[in-house]
């Protein structure tokens, strides 16, 4: 099956009451991971790419057709979106978008309301043209993506989110509503009340951003006020560092990669797998 957009994914998920996830993908084995628990669990899946992750994957033109080859390998008959996760710029989303990405997020959270919605709208417009979804975002989401650090959280506005929408024509929106990037220090506090006025008077899927460590209760009442899509990373990497100290503290004398990145694999893809079931994607390809 070849890449697609978020759009229909994500609607139909809305719809149905279950949530897509978006696993970032960080190397080869990510990858590899990701496509082989979307394939067995027959679930849809998002693969989020950020700036970093690019850059370290040799850019995004080299991303694209990695995805591309595996999926062919694999025989993948699951929708797949490849999606530029947190897109700084105009020009960092159009540049995805010319590699063959089918989705991008543009986040001008940090910038003026006017500003965010300009910015937003030119991508919304390039990335339409050639059948590419658009996300953006509002307010802050707390923790480490990449270099950019954020202190604390601030709630996203629902009537400053009802105007975002009105004017962008975007195809999701992550308002930022307690979630974090990275490990949770103490219980996430997630505003629900937002989530369910912003979800009514847009009727549009909802993000959640820093899927990682929230509870399964949180999750589920997101999903039935709305939210559509759920990224998870930090989880990923979590298990997949820990399959490759167990190896090397087991055996020293491992040098040859494959033997301590295997294991890494499997726990990843244990672990998406995993999180499909909770977002309720499993069998729904």
């Amino acid at each position: 099956m070849a890449l697609v957009s978020m759009t229909e994914m994500l609607k139909k998920a809305k719809n149905e009451g279950y949530a897509v996830g978006q696993f970032n993908i960080n190397n080869l084995e990510f990858t590899q991971a990701i496509l082989e628990a979307a394939e067995e669990e027959k679930s849809p899946v998002i693969l989020g790419v950020s700036e970093g992750a690019g850059k370290y994957m040799g850019g995004f033109k080299a991303v694209v057709p990695m995805v591309k080859g595996l999926m062919e390998s694999y025989g993948t008959t699951v929708p797949v979106a490849i999606h530029l996760d947190h897109g700084s710029s105009f020009d960092k989303c159009r540049e995805a978008v010319e590699a063959g990405f089918t989705s991008v997020m543009i986040d001008a959270s940090s910038k003026p309301l006017e500003e965010n919605i300009s910015i937003t709208s030119e991508v919304v417009e390039f990335a339409h043209k050639h059948g590419v979804s658009v996300e953006a975002e509002l307010g802050v989401v707390g923790g480490q993506e990449d270099d950019v650090v954020a202190d604390g959280v601030i709630y996203a506005d629902p009537k400053e989110c009802e105007e975002l929408v009105s004017k962008t024509d975007i195809d999701c929106l992550a308002p930022a509503l307690g979630s974090v990037h990275g490990p949770y220090r103490g219980e996430p506090n997630l505003g629900f009340k937002e989530m369910e006025e912003i979800s009514k008077q847009s009727d549009l899927p909802l993000v959640l951003h820093g899927g990682t460590g929230i509870p399964t209760k949180d999750i589920q009442r997101a999903v039935s006020l709305g939210t559509a899509k759920i990224n998870v990373n930090t989880e990923n990497q979590i298990s997949a560092t820990k399959a490759i100290r167990e190896v090397l503290n087991n055996d020293p004398d491992v040098y040859d990669p494959r033997k301590y990145l295997g294991p890494a694999r499997e726990a990843i893809k244990e672990t998406v797998k995993g999180k499909m079931r909770e977002f309720g994607s499993s069998g729904k390809a």
